[in-house]
C-alpha cells in the first residue's frame, strides 16, 4: 500500500487526526505499507501549522520525497506546488506500478484529477 499525504493530511497529523496517525503507524509497523510526504506539500503544511515539517520528517514511517527534476517540471505546470507535488508523487513509477493513493482532509480539491483519494476527514 502506497499513500501520499497531501498538505491537508500533514497538517491534520499535527492536530492529532487519528486516521492520519494510523496510516503513519502502519507504515512504520507493517511490511508493504509506505507513507510519503512530498517536500512541497510538507512546506505548505508547515506554513499552515508550524512545526509540522520537523515532526513528520522525524517519524520513521514517513518517507520525505525530494523535489527532483521530474517533480519540479510537474510542479512548474500547476497552480499550487503542494498539490502538484502530491499528484506527481501519486503517479505510477517502476517502484509503484499502480501508483499511490492521496490521503487528504480536503477530498473536493482532487475532484476531476486523475488520482485515487483517501478521505481522512474525521
Amino acid at each position: 500500500m502506497h499513500i501520499v499525504l497531501d498538505d491537508t493530511a500533514m497538517a491534520a497529523a499535527g492536530r492529532g487526526n487519528v486516521l492520519v496517525s494510523r496510516l503513519i503507524h502502519r507504515a512504520h509497523a507493517e511490511d508493504g505499507w509506505h507513507v510519503y510526504a512530498p517536500a512541497c506539500a510538507l512546506v505548505e503544511a508547515d506554513r499552515a501549522r508550524p512545526g509540522t515539517a520537523e515532526h513528520l520528517a522525524a517519524l520513521p514511517g514517513v518517507i520525505v520525497l525530494d523535489l527532483d527534476l521530474p517533480a519540479a517540471l510537474a510542479v512548474a505546470r500547476r497552480h499550487t506546488w503542494a498539490a502538484a507535488h502530491a499528484q506527481h508523487a501519486a503517479q505510477p513509477t517502476a517502484d509503484r506500478p499502480d501508483g499511490a493513493i492521496i490521503a487528504t482532509t480536503a477530498p473536493d480539491r482532487w475532484i476531476g484529477e486523475p488520482v485515487r483519494v483517501l478521505d481522512l476527514t474525521p
